[in-house]
């Protein structure tokens, strides 16, 4: 019988092009899917004279696999991939792999990784990200789990991720769920610069009144410097794509309601329980939830005050300029808040993880990929410990040379009622972080006052209660 040296179980378009990836590396791969139509569609489709191995059931599946047996799962999260485990788990021996590449909560993974041990089975939690083109021609890999299982993969998953600027965007991160936590904090920067980018496009539009074609003029620019990322890349070209029904930009005609899969909410959820700040994050998640609110906001919009949103008094090379600053600093801010993250989560959670090889990582295939983690990446090389990028160069200089002109477009947007959630909150962040002393002395006062919480003090020591009925 001819056996195969990897298997997928998933056959949504995911796990369709990350098994023609593999398989176009010189693997046979064994494919599975609970609904066997999809199963034969692909082999009809796709297969041709490639080494691809259809199975109909678990069990065949699990025997056409050579030992130790190397599974990767792209199986929806949650109860879908738990309800594939519980059936797969029986029919594997001491020393197979399971990988789990879907958005799976680190909180499920841990669990899961628990069970696996219980029979010897080497689980490993695999974030993935690249979309569906990247599995096909080189997605960022961020492994996390069982260490032996990892070495054992290590081989195929180096030659079907993108090759970057230093090496395979590949990596074992660390132990537990470190791979999908690392995972699940770069979905929250996507968050972050995504809603910056939007903001920015909002500014340009109702502030400047241009046009689709011309703002990607402005975002092409941006592409060529500093800011050249995939988002920015593929924000061009969305500003530039024609309806052929209308003849007008597409992206007009697309309904503002923002959705989420809960990768930015995750995130979000995480900061605010292990103690880390990152409101940047926290506000594109929230931005797409005021988004949702259609119906009510075209209601408000014919009753609620607001300024006109037209500059009329501004330069439009001028804002365009200080616009960069703006969006650079925000951008930055959030890798900012997001590394701070996973240094803190790491502490926490006992994860070990190099926050410059996580950027190593995400240095090509991701959908966050961006010249600045190639700074980024070394800053961190020198000080792997720096609790923020801006203290050290060249994060510093920027910050110092950018923030007047975030000030000065925030204050341009609120004149005219423009919103900016994101670009306010990193700019209130940058100014919280830089406040040697902030009012939360008197937060600690009211707190004692109506909770008797007790505060310290700044000229003695020990911890302090007062009734402060008594004056």
């Amino acid at each position: 019988m001819n056996r195969a040296d990897f298997g997928v179980i998933g056959l949504a378009v995911m796990g369709q092009n990350l098994a023609l990836n593999v398989e176009g590396k010189a693997h046979t791969v064994a494919v599975y899917n609970r609904t066997a139509q999809r199963t034969r569609e692909f082999i009809a489709q796709k297969a041709g004279d490639k080494s691809l191995i259809p199975t109909y059931s678990l069990g065949d599946f699990v025997n056409r696999l050579a030992r130790p047996r190397k599974i990767l799962l792209m199986v929806k999260a949650g109860a879908p991939t738990d309800a594939v485990l519980d059936q797969l788990f029986p029919l594997l021996n001491k020393g197979d792999i399971v990988m789990d590449g879907g958005n799976s909560h680190f909180n499920d993974t841990e669990r899961r990784i628990s069970e696996a041990e219980k029979q010897g089975i080497l689980y490993l939690g695999v974030g993935i990200s690249g979309g569906e083109y990247g599995a096909l021609h080189g997605p960022s890999i961020m492994a996390g789990g069982h260490r032996e299982g990892y070495e054992a993969v290590k081989g195929i998953l180096e030659r079907i991720v993108a090759q970057g600027p230093e090496g395979p965007c590949c990596a074992y991160l660390g132990p537990s769920s470190a791979g999908h936590y690392v995972k699940m904090v770069h979905n929250g920067i996507e968050y972050a610069i995504m809603e910056t980018i939007a903001e920015a496009y909002d500014l340009l539009k109702r502030g400047l009144g241009m046009r689709p074609v011309e703002m990607a003029e402005v975002f092409g620019g941006w592409n060529r410097g500093e800011l050249s990322s995939y988002l920015f890349e593929i924000t061009v070209k969305i500003l530039r794509y024609q309806d052929t029904e209308t003849g007008e930009p597409l992206v007009e005609r697309i309904l503002d309601t923002a959705k989420q899969k809960g990768t930015g909410k995750w995130s979000t959820q995480s900061a605010l329980d292990i103690g880390t700040p990152a409101p940047t994050i926290a506000m594109a998640v929230f931005a797409r939830l005021l988004s949702s609110l259609k119906s009510e906001r075209m209601q408000a919009e014919d009753t609620l005050p607001g300024p006109d949103p037209r500059f009329v008094d501004v330069d439009r090379d001028t804002f365009i300029k200080e616009l960069f600053s703006a969006v650079s600093l925000t951008v930055i801010t959030a890798y900012a808040q997001g590394f701070r993250q996973l240094q803190d989560a790491s502490k926490e959670r006992g994860y070990g993880l190099e926050p410059s090889e996580v950027a190593r990582v995400w240095m090509a295939g991701c959908i966050i990929r961006a010249k600045l983690l190639v700074p980024i990446r070394q800053t961190f090389r020198e000080r792997s410990d720096l609790p923020m990028l801006f203290l050290l160069e060249p994060f510093l200089a920027f910050l110092k040379e950018h923030h007047v002109g975030l000030r000065w477009v925030i204050a341009k947007a609120h004149d005219h009622g423009i919103p900016v959630p994101i670009m306010d909150s990193a700019l209130d962040f940058l100014d919280g972080y830089r406040t040697g002393r902030l009012p939360a002395n008197l937060l600690q006062a009211q707190r004692d006052f109506f909770g008797a919480h007790t505060y310290l003090r700044t000229d003695e020591e020990g911890v302090f209660h007062t009734d402060w009925e008594k004056g």
